[in-house]
């Protein structure tokens, strides 16, 4: 058997089938990497920033689609300046812990032109004592991204904060602290003119979800089934072949009677 099988007419079909075995798997673990990279996040359009005033609106709520919005805003800071206790300097990572080091996000009013106020975050300090955070006079001009207030159970504390302190950003708790027309969410700032004092806090652009292309999952399957396939011809050759070698060793063996004449 073994000499049928490493005859040199099976030879040639031994080494296509470990040539075809090799480029098809190779084939659907290429379909089946972009079938995965298809489900990752992609980076959204970001465009620059404009007024805050053209996409958020006093009464209206600050849609998903503004999350992460470049805006500019222009005003001064008014009173009632919050301490939103227990965060990093990391917009993505709320609800930190202070053997990591967290601090206090600056929660500001500004006053906008129109009369409405904007919350702002204006930076992140590690201190209520830290000089930073006093609250700059005068106009200022700033720039950053918008943010969707904090769900009112996304920051969950055993026990009350002092006074000034408060553990989330929320419209509606703002609405009863601040005067004036306010507007849904709040502003990250990035930069400000002046100069913001306090560590800016981080925040990433936007993303949009990809959709899955299932089609190159069909096609990864698709190039295996077709390894198995070549895998199943290459198999019934073989076998025919062994099979014929057998049957002409037999009939060298024990040939046929001759027929007996009358």
């Amino acid at each position: 058997m073994l000499r049928t099988l490493f005859s040199p007419r099976l030879v040639g079909p031994h080494l296509l089938v470990v040539g075809v075995l090799v480029a098809f798997t190779l084939l659907g673990r290429w379909q089946l990497a972009v079938f995965e990279e298809s489900g990752r996040p992609a980076a959204a359009a970001d465009p620059g920033p404009v007024a805050v005033e053209s996409v958020s609106r006093v009464g209206q709520r600050l849609t998903s689609e503004l999350a992460g919005r470049q805006v500019r805003a222009e005003g001064v800071y008014g009173e009632g300046q919050l301490l939103v206790a227990d965060r990093l300097p990391d917009v993505e990572a709320p609800g930190g812990r202070a053997d990591q080091g967290a601090g206090f996000w600056l929660l500001t009013p500004l006053r906008l032109k129109d009369g409405s106020t904007l919350p702002v975050v204006r930076g992140w300090v590690a201190t209520p004592q830290d000089p930073a955070a006093a609250v700059p006079a005068g106009p200022v001009a700033v720039t950053g991204r918008l943010r969707p207030p904090d769900q009112s159970d996304a920051v969950q504390r055993a026990g009350a904060l002092p006074e000034g302190q408060v553990a989330t950003v929320s419209t509606a708790q703002l609405i009863n602290l601040w005067d004036g027309r306010l507007h849904d969410g709040f502003l990250v700032a990035a930069t400000q003119t002046p100069p913001l004092a306090a560590t800016p806090v981080a925040v990433p652009p936007p993303t949009q979800g990809a959709a899955l292309t299932w089609r190159n999952l069909a096609y990864a399957a698709q190039w295996w089934i077709f390894a198995l396939f070549a895998v199943f011809m290459w198999w019934h050759f073989v076998r025919d072949a062994v099979r014929a070698a057998r049957t002409a060793r037999v009939s060298l063996t024990d040939p046929a009677p001759e027929p007996v004449s009358r």
